[in-house]
């Protein structure tokens, strides 16, 4: 059985990683896809092997920080598919484990561009269209970072609690038109993210002071079957809920 069969789904940061095991899921599930990065290459290559598959989708090539990324990539759907079903919040940055007191404004305002600004963006454009349908499944992608306040940076974890924050209001406020908005709080999973990373000798320390606790590191796939699930149907009576994927470090 197909589970996203005849859905229209929007992925952010599909490129690599979470956002591309995403991806590949959704379209083997039969969802007709809208993908965006900022690696226009990557973005590129995994549209073609999805379409080699006889798999529908379609490339935004975009940074989610820029307002008019919503704009393209919700046009995209309407305009390639004729409605929207589906949104996932993927894309997001790092911040080379700055403490606040060596946080400058450049980073401080990128990340939370990238990892609050962004989602805002899009949610804010797929709201009032899945309103006037009565039913839309929004996905957000924050953090064990976002529910603690040592596994990151002062700009990464502020984002990734405000981004709940935000998630959790938009479940509430919408929860009678059919607006379903959940979270995916993962551990350390095995991505690119930290490929240009910097980390700050102090920041890091502090952060990695725990990690011995994490029982192991997830998979991108682990994190899209959780996606798929809150995604589709299946999760109908799941709304403003924080699903925490850390194979139990937070437990600790």
């Amino acid at each position: 059985m197909e589970r996203l069969k005849n859905k229209v789904a929007i992925i952010t940061g599909a490129a690599s990683g979470m956002g591309k095991a995403m991806a590949m899921l959704f379209s083997e599930q039969g969802a007709k896809l809208v993908l965006s990065d900022t690696n226009e290459r990557d973005l590129v290559a995994l549209i073609d092997l999805l379409r080699s598959r006889n798999n529908a989708a379609e490339a935004v090539v975009c940074d989610v920080s820029d307002p008019s990324s919503a704009d393209a990539m919700v046009g995209k759907a309407l305009s390639a598919f004729g409605k929207l079903d589906i949104v996932v919040n993927n894309a997001g940055i790092m911040d080379d484990f700055l403490p606040a007191g060596d946080l400058s404004d450049e980073v401080w305002n990128r990340v939370l561009s990238v990892n609050l600004n962004g989602p805002f963006y899009l949610s804010r454009k797929a709201i009032p269209i899945m309103v006037e349908r009565g039913s839309g499944s929004i996905v957000t992608i924050s953090s064990i970072g976002g529910i603690r306040g040592s596994r990151a940076g002062a700009a990464y974890t502020t984002s990734k609690h405000a981004l709940i924050g935000l998630c959790q209001n938009i479940a509430f406020m919408y929860s009678g038109k059919g607006i379903r908005s959940n979270v995916i709080a993962p551990g350390g999973v095995k991505t690119n993210i930290g490929l240009t990373m910097h980390p700050h000798p102090f920041g890091y320390e502090r952060c990695i002071s725990g990690a011995s606790n994490a029982p192991r590191m997830g998979e991108s796939e682990e994190i899209a079957m959780l996606a798929l699930f809150l995604a589709s149907d299946e999760s109908s009576l799941v709304n403003g809920a924080v699903v925490t994927a850390d194979a139990g470090w937070t437990a600790y």
